[in-house]
């Protein structure tokens, strides 16, 4: 038995509370372990029964997940009283070992030595990991609003660049769309099924995106003013549409108040240890900081980094916070460079903003495995940055079999606790990637994606534009502006029809919004992706020709399919 293959912490997403009642186990093993099971029991139990020594019920693990190189294990146990000592025990052609916290060995030779059990201390009701329910059920919209939509309200004393026009674009043009345009906007975003609306920043800067912020209180005037913000909430929640802001607080813009009086001012200002100055001669007028002089986002000198180490950060942001959720009633906040902030100041920022608004969700911008920040008093969710990898390298690289990508996504599902798998922030582009139109062969590659966008676990969003298919490869190409003249005149009504119907199946099919998922494989067609959710069947033919599939149940959706024929690129969803 490979026993370098095994591994078990009591913490994280290998040991967690699912909910007051029950925690949940997972084991890794290699290939070569055919059964696993869970010995548990209260680790008071021997003392109460006046037993010799401690001794536990032994169970079945089901075997949960498979991954390239490993399997992993499952579990859940309702310890009667709220406490949970166990092992391991695995078997291998007939041999059984034990999988202690300080040892593996073969269950002959357990007495050997000492062994040190697992332990699941106490549920605490407290520390059960418990999102906003409604997140589950939310279909998120991401717009730049810049980009999005004029309103009628629109004036060009700004002199802004005629919309759509992107001949010679810039990182500075500045189009005039704005707040009142996505309020007029909503009707359509409710008919496309939209019920969240992720907004990048709308606060003062003289950027187009906004990631630079100058004046975190203050509405900019490009876009509109308080009223106009507090206009678009208001309505949006009469439709059932949720919106969640930008926070910026890894780094600000040049223009920030507390950093121009520290540039005025240097170690004499009473904000010097609001940012990383390294240098006393660090107020240069130039674009990068590769020098060190004082930290940045990335390299880019203005954005100067903040210590949000700081208490004093820490309570402004804060405070500007609980200010966001308690005057114009948001629903979310988005963490910009969400990785970069201390784990200090996320505390202590959860903590107040939930006691103003409990069921806010909030969301951490982070690339990879995010366990650290998702105990349940930081981030209630993180970007699913795995998941349009996986799906992106499925259909780039046509070598890569069905069971590959099964792979892949097990890998994402086994990162976090389940209930966190279940509003994890999946999406297949945003402003920062390439737009997924650009990574399709055609049209038909893209609803296969969305298919699978949207029958997988966790709350699902799109990119402004991608309903439409709207292509941009690179920045500021991937930040163009919506064609609404095309879009009006019905010239994607055909695809984005498709959309809509993925949508409303998400909505229909409560299946597509669990974790639970089994595979299914045909030898003949490797590029057949095929699995199971409850009554619920997804077949996705990324191979060379057309397949015969057996489609049991109702197609509640369907693109490229004929009479038991799956199309070259074709989606079949079927309910039974």
């Amino acid at each position: 038995m490979n026993l370098s293959a095994i591994r078990h912490r009591s913490t994280g997403s290998e040991c967690y509370a699912l909910d007051e009642n029950t925690v949940a186990l997972r084991l890794c093993t290699g290939y070569d372990v055919d059964k696993a099971y869970v010995i548990s029991e209260d680790p008071f139990i021997a003392e109460l029964k006046r037993l010799p020594e401690w001794d536990g019920v032994e169970k079945e693990m089901t075997r949960g997940y498979e991954l390239e190189h490993h399997i992993v294990w499952t579990a859940e146990l309702t310890p009667e009283f709220k406490r949970l000592q166990y092992y391991f025990i695995v078997e291998s052609d007939g041999e059984r070992y034990c999988v202690f916290e300080n040892k593996v060995c073969k269950e002959s030779e357990r007495n050997k030595i000492s062994t040190e059990f697992f332990k699941f201390p106490w549920i605490n009701p407290a520390d059960v990991i418990s999102p906003p329910a409604w997140v589950r059920d939310t279909v998120w919209y991401q717009i730049m609003p810049d980009r999005f939509c004029r309103g009628s309200d629109f004036n060009n004393s700004r002199k802004f660049r005629k919309w759509g026009d992107f001949s010679n674009p810039t990182f500075k043009d500045i189009y005039g769309g704005n707040l009142r345009g996505i309020r007029e906007r909503l009707p359509y975003l409710k008919e496309l099924g939209i019920s969240g609306i992720y907004l990048t920043p709308i606060f003062y800067s003289n950027s187009d995106h906004k990631y630079n912020t100058f004046d975190y209180y203050m509405i900019d005037p490009d876009f509109g003013d308080e009223a106009e913000f507090k206009a678009l909430v208001e309505e949006a929640h009469k439709l059932g549409i949720r919106i969640m802001l930008d926070a910026v607080f890894n780094h600000c813009g040049s223009e920030f108040f507390a950093w121009n009086d520290v540039w005025e001012n240097g170690r004499k200002s009473k904000y010097f240890d609001w940012f990383f100055i390294n240098k006393d001669d660090f107020a240069k007028h130039q674009f990068t900081a590769d020098d060190g002089r004082y930290y940045t986002f990335s390299f880019w000198a203005p954005m100067p980094k903040l210590n949000t180490n700081n208490p004093e950060v820490q309570r402004y942001f804060t405070e500007l916070c609980v200010h966001w959720a308690r005057d114009f009633d948001i629903d979310g906040i988005r963490f910009d460079v969400g990785d970069e902030v201390s784990h200090r100041f996320l505390k202590e920022m959860h903590r107040a903003v939930k006691e103003v608004k409990p069921d806010i969700f909030l969301l951490g911008e982070i690339w990879f495995d995010s366990i650290g920040w998702l105990g349940g008093d930081e981030y209630d969710s993180v970007m699913n940055y795995p998941l349009p990898g996986a799906i992106g390298d499925f259909w780039q690289d046509k070598e890569m079999t069905a069971h590959e990508l099964m792979h892949r996504l097990n890998f994402c599902r086994t990162l976090y606790p389940k209930q966190i798998n279940e509003v994890m922030f999946n999406f297949l582009d945003t402003h920062d990637t390439p737009r997924v139109r650009e990574t399709c062969e055609n049209t038909d590659v893209l609803l296969q994606k969305l298919a699978m966008l949207f029958t997988a676990a966790g709350t699902p969003c799109i990119y402004y534009g991608t309903e439409i298919a709207m292509k941009g490869k690179k920045t500021p190409y991937n930040r163009s502006c919506m064609p609404w003249e095309e879009i009006d005149a019905g010239k994607y009504d055909d695809f984005s029809k498709k959309v809509r119907e993925l949508i409303q199946m998400r909505k229909r099919c409560s299946a597509t919004k669990k974790d639970e998922l089994q595979f299914i494989f045909d030898e003949t067609h490797p590029r057949l992706v095929c699995y199971k959710k409850d009554d619920l069947t997804v077949y996705l033919n990324a191979g060379d020709g057309a397949v015969s599939v057996s489609a049991g149940g109702t197609a509640v959706f369907a693109n490229g399919y004929n009479g038991g024929t799956l199309e070259k690129d074709g989606v079949l969803i079927t309910l039974r």
